[in-house]
């Protein structure tokens, strides 16, 4: 005998075989290679009349249970597990670029070919972005690190080869002096002759400058002295109708740990105690003013805020918006 029952279980078991066969079928059609690859990493915002567009190099996975002193590696482990990570944790390596409407300046250059096939994207992305690398007017590095300064050159060519390239003082001093170079341990040498290989081409083009302790490498474009990572490690500010962006350079690395526990350095600083104190110094004028912050290695793009919160700081990333 047919019920109401009977016709509605029949009608909803030809309905599944129907739906099984149609997403069998769509599974077939839909197989693909992984391409394991991300679109192209570029982020713009607005600041005040200046257009600012974050560029990712690429991404460095790094053991930091490894690198991080004034700590443990069980304890740096603990912290990455409360934050769903696990090491190694892939570090960006971002730059900035900023466009005046009249003037391109790119703050850092990433690392060229320097650092293996993750890393070295940054003229891929600036392309994407809508820039050729001959446009760029200026380079200003926060500092002369390979992750920073690696991009700048490419088989002993220059990168930018209309661009000034502009560098605090103390680091032009500390990177390129052959005596310090040949007084480094054997192990940090590579680091000097990175600095001196990147440089070359500018030296010899007359496109290489300098600037003083928290003095403007261009005009608009102002420093801070932030000294620790290296001894001319710089931030450089810059301001548009009332709006404050400071690319803050190697302030920290990742944020998992260090903005609850600045003190907590890593090996890569030439002087991890003052590179600490920097660091807490960094973050309390960060909290206090309230203006934008880059990292160099803060989760691309790197931008955002930091705030004192009851465990030290907090990094509040840029809420992403399509409007650029």
């Amino acid at each position: 005998m047919t019920t109401r029952r009977s016709f509605l279980k029949a009608g909803l078991g030809l309905l599944s075989l129907s739906t099984a066969g149609a997403l069998t079928a769509r599974a077939g059609y839909a197989a693909a290679p992984f391409a394991k690859t991300q679109a192209p990493a570029f982020y713009r915002m607005a600041l005040g009349d200046i257009e600012v567009t974050a560029l990712s190099d690429g991404t460095l996975p790094v053991p930091l249970e490894k690198f991080f002193n004034n700590t443990t590696p069980d304890h740096v482990d603990a912290v990455l597990r409360s934050v769903f990570l696990e090491s190694p944790v892939d570090l960006s390596v971002n730059a900035y670029l900023f466009n005046t409407g009249s003037r391109l300046i790119l703050i850092d250059a990433g690392t060229g070919g320097l650092l293996g096939p993750r890393l070295g994207h940054l003229v891929a992305n600036l392309r994407a972005a809508g820039y050729e690398p001959e446009q760029i007017d200026d380079v200003v590095l926060t500092h002369i690190h390979a992750d920073h300064s690696g991009g700048l050159t490419h088989a002993g060519k220059p990168v930018f080869p209309n661009a000034l390239v502009h560098v605090n003082k103390r680091d032009a001093e500390y990177w390129l002096d052959p005596a310090n170079l040949a007084s480094a341990p054997e192990a940090k040498k590579t680091s000097f002759h990175e600095a001196t290989t990147s440089l070359k081409p500018y030296v010899d083009a007359g496109r290489f400058r300098i600037f003083a302790d928290n003095a403007s490498p261009i005009p608009g474009f102002g420093s801070i002295l932030r000294p620790g990572h290296t001894p001319g490690h710089s931030s450089i500010v810059i301001e548009s109708k009332g709006e404050r962006f400071v690319v803050w350079g190697d302030i920290s690395h990742g944020d998992a740990v260090q903005f609850d526990e600045p003190d907590i350095a890593i090996d890569f600083d030439v002087d991890s105690q003052i590179a600490a104190n920097t660091r807490r110094h960094a973050f309390v004028h960060a909290a206090d003013h309230g203006y934008w912050v880059a990292g160099a290695h803060l989760p691309f793009p790197g931008i955002g805020h930091v705030r004192a919160d009851s465990d030290e700081f907090d990094w509040v990333p840029v809420n992403y918006s399509a409007a650029g």
